[in-house]
């Protein structure tokens, strides 16, 4: 301890040298005064202490901006420039919409573009030192610290145009997120900026990035849609507008808000002549320029956004899907097969009250027009009163059971493509159950008994449907409905069920497009929306029709043919368009009882959740579902007058887009045959000679399956009997009548020839080819014999024979040998006359039934 060593050394030379101790009160005085004389003064302990601690403080300072801007993003032009704008066109090349990321559609300025009035304004009222510092004001900072001290976090920017680019390209600018952290890595990637672009070129990125309201990205855009002009032709008034928006687009909106958009631009003016870049004299001419009256009228543009917003849905996942590449991003060039005139009138018809009579504004639709030539989608409408983009599309995402207009496509198609079905097919419309047991009705609780496969599709029979989906088999159903671009799942497996012979879920494209392959001919084209892309580098994707073949043109061309029928006389009647042929089907879909009693439709006829129709013509097809998005919510069920909408929605369409087409109908192919037959028969048969009209149809056969039977259910024209001929004899009075034998064979195998002979007065009935008389009667008599087979009767041969009266033979005795004579005579000349009269009589009736069953 030296201090305490010290201390006793000096008490003891004290005493030795004055005999007595000093006084310690007087040695601990000038210890003081001497550690007084050495020591540093306070003050500068103070200054030292305040030095050292700004040492330290500005060492963890510099340590904490480092770690802050070590995780800083990485700084890239393409974060800089924003997403190039892509250009999205219609297939004559007009422009449709342009589209960027979060929509930001620009028009591009580059810095040598960009008029030195612009600079002036922006750098005045952004960043007057913008040309003088390096990416950091530290003035605006200091200002900006102090005033943020105050209020205890950050509420005051000191951001430069520069810091304002960085925040815009690679931060949010979400007031919570404006933290220490974030305003280190914006100075730290501002200075790095400044050394990699010039001040113009800064410049011009933010020029390029800004919003300035109406849906408007970068001044360039601005300038055209706000003065109708290019940026490099706004006058002063113009660009001190321009340059007062970005800090409050919506507030500085020209068209909504010109007074306060106004005086933001007088500010910008103001702070101009401040800068010296402008006049006095020049602002004050400048604000007298009103807003209101410079800026362009849009009160009457269409909001082709919403109109088209659908289409424009699927292209951008289309371009996704088929190249990887990004609409927001790539700065691409979309040629697109979108006819905008059908798109409009399409969007009309549905939220208008224009075209058709909706219940009301909740009621909602999806609709799909296709090409039935190459698979185009023309047009598409997601939905009725949507007032968003990129809404919900129930076009391409609805996910609703189809009803009946499964059954072309899983039933009679597979039907006749398989099992060569014909159009006359019978089917029996009766009591039926599933496999299972469990009950299927029709939609009106009755039975019909025996139809033709074109009778139960054209009324939308179901229990018929279920019976050929039984025999088509699930298999083939899923295959051939597979080859039309529909896969139906069943609790999460792709298989079939027999309830999908009435329904199953598809979307309105995918309908629109499996249709279409009954109108061309059996050609499944896939439905797409994009014909090519161009990329910015000018590298092009183009995409052709991709068809392939789904069915025989035999089945498609007697699919067609029924569905004809479905509209001219079935349950589709409404959507006729005069000299317009068309085929189509309806379809709808069931409560349960439980259900139904929910939405109050108990008591209602034919109340269902969803209706559908799918309609085409030789040049388009097109598919309309309606219903409520919440189907089970009381009162949101579908009447019969509501489910007739589709129809409605359909005709309305059709009958615009095929306003300047050929009226086309189909031309028969030779792999289908034109048969009349007689209805109801099993196997089919053509009609007999008695066949009642109403029986009488007309069918379409697959080529080599047509019926060559003739049905006798209603008789059979025979040929008469031959070689009748006849002889009396005097002595026994008889008369002696035989024909040729007569073959039934092809007529009916159960029955039996039945004869019928007549002579004179006298008739008699054999089985056998001869009869006598006895005691017939006397003169000239005719003779006539038919034959009957079954339920056929032939027509009558006959013969004249004169018999002579042995009472009159008395009374002219001396005459006995002439008239002998002359009865021989005539009854050898009739008989042979009546058998060539006879003979000449079967062949014209042959000739008449070859002629009336070709």
């Amino acid at each position: 301890m030296p201090n305490e060593g010290n201390h006793t050394r000096s008490r003891a030379n004290n005493k030795q040298k004055n005999g007595k101790p000093k006084s310690p009160r007087k040695s601990t005085v000038k210890a003081t005064k001497k550690a007084k004389k050495n020591g540093m003064p306070l003050w500068k302990k103070i200054i030292f202490g305040i030095f050292a601690l700004g040492i330290i403080g500005l060492a963890s300072g510099a340590g904490l901006f480092f770690y802050y801007v070590s995780s800083a993003p990485e700084l890239t032009e393409e974060k800089l420039a924003g997403p190039a704008a892509s250009v999205i066109l219609g297939p004559d090349g007009e422009e449709i919409k342009t589209i960027g990321g979060s929509e930001q559609a620009r028009t591009v300025v580059t810095a040598e573009e960009i008029p030195q009035v612009l600079k002036d304004a922006i750098v005045s009222i952004e960043d007057q030192r913008f040309y003088d510092h390096k990416g950091v004001d530290p003035i605006r900072i200091l200002g900006a610290l102090f005033a943020n001290l105050q209020q205890g976090g950050i509420s005051q920017g000191g951001s430069t145009i520069t810091q304002q680019l960085i925040k815009l390209s690679f931060f949010s600018t979400s007031s919570e997120d404006q933290t220490l952290e974030r305003k280190a890595q914006e100075a730290w990637m501002s200075m790095q900026l400044e050394r990699e672009y010039t001040k113009d070129e800064i410049l011009a990125f933010y020029i390029n990035k800004v919003y300035m309201s109406n849906n408007v990205y970068g001044m360039g855009t601005a300038a055209e849609y706000f003065f109708g002009k290019s940026i490099t032709d706004v006058t002063l008034a113009e660009a001190a507008t321009l340059a007062g928006m970005p800090q409050a687009p919506s507030l500085y909106d020209p068209i909504n808000n010109s007074e306060d958009t106004q005086a933001r631009r007088d500010l910008v003016l103001d702070m101009m002549v401040e800068n010296e870049k402008i006049t006095a004299e020049e602002s004050v001419e400048a604000k007298t320029v009103q807003i209101q009256g410079s800026i362009l009228d849009h009160s009457g543009d269409v909001n082709t956004s919403l109109v088209i917003d659908p289409y424009i849905q699927l292209v951008i996942d289309e371009v996704k899907e088929k190249t990887g590449l990004d609409v927001y991003e790539g700065g691409l060039t979309i040629t697109t097969n979108l006819d905008m005139d059908a798109q409009q009138r399409l969007y009309d018809i549905v939220n208008t009250y224009d075209y058709i009579e909706f219940p009301d504004d909740l009621l909602q639709t999806g609709v799909s027009m296709v090409d039935v030539n190459t698979g185009a989608i023309q047009a598409v409408i997601g939905g009725r009163n949507q007032n968003v983009q990129l809404g919900l599309n129930r076009a391409s995402t609805l996910e609703r059971s189809i009803g009946s207009t499964m059954k072309p496509l899983a039933v009679y198609g597979p039907a006749i493509e398989y099992l060569d079905y014909s159009t006359g097919t019978l089917v029996v419309d009766e009591a039926y159950s599933y496999s299972d047991g469990s009950e299927i009705n029709n939609y009106d609780n009755k039975y019909k008994g025996d139809q033709t496969v074109r009778e139960a599709l054209v009324d939308s029979r179901n229990i018929p449907a279920l019976k050929t989906f039984q025999e088509v088999g699930a298999d083939n159903a899923f295959s051939f409905l597979q080859k039309l671009g529909i896969t139906i799942t069943n609790d999460g497996q792709e298989y079939l069920v027999e309830s999908n012979a009435i329904g199953g879920e598809a979307t309105p494209i995918e309908l629109s497009a499996a249709y279409a392959a009954f109108a061309n001919g059996g050609t499944y084209y896939e439905p797409y929306t994009v014909q090519s892309v161009t990329t910015a580098e000018g590298e092009e994707f183009t995409f052709e029709p991709n068809g392939t073949e789904a069915m025989k043109e035999s089945t498609a061309y007697m699919i067609t043919d029924m569905l004809k029928d479905v509209i001219t006389e079935g349950t589709a009647k409404n959507a006729q368009i005069s000299g317009l042929p068309q085929a189509g089907k309806t379809g709808t879909t069931n409560y349960t009882d439980e259900e139904l009693a929910a939405v109050g439709g108990t008591n209602v006829p034919y109340a269902a959740p969803d209706a559908w129709f799918a309609g085409y013509s030789t040049s388009y097809s097109i598919s309309v579902w309606v219903g409520y998005d919440n189907s089970k919510e009381y009162g949101n069920f579908l009447d019969y007058e509501t489910q007739s909408l589709t129809r409605d929605i359909y005709r309305e369409l059709m009958s615009y887009v095929s306003e300047n087409t050929d009226y086309a109908d189909w031309t028969l192919p030779t792999s289908v045959s034109q048969v009349s037959i007689e209805k109801y028969t099993d196997p089919i048969m053509k009609p007999g000679p008695n066949t009642p009209s109403n029986l009488i149809a007309t069918e379409l056969f697959v080529k080599g399956t047509e019926p060559t039977a003739i049905s006798k259910k209603y008789g059979v024209t025979l040929l008469a009997p031959s070689g009748l001929k006849a002889s009396y004899n005097a002595d026994k009075d008889e008369l002696t009548i035989e024909w040729d034998k007569y073959s039934a064979s092809g007529i009916d195998s159960n029955a039996q020839a039945q004869f019928t002979v007549t002579a004179g007065g006298a008739s008699e009935a054999t089985t056998d080819t001869k009869v006598v008389i006895a005691n017939p009667d006397k003169g000239t008599i005719t003779i006539s014999l038919i034959v009957k087979v079954g339920s056929s009767t032939s027509p009558a041969s006959s013969i004249q024979l004169t018999i002579a009266d042995p009472a009159q033979e008395s009374s002219e005795e001396d005459d006995e040998d002439e008239d002998k004579a002359s009865s021989d005579s005539s009854s050898s000349s009739s008989s042979s006359s009546s058998a060539e009269n006879d003979q000449a009589s079967s062949d014209a009736q042959g000739d008449e039934e070859t002629n009336q069953n070709p």
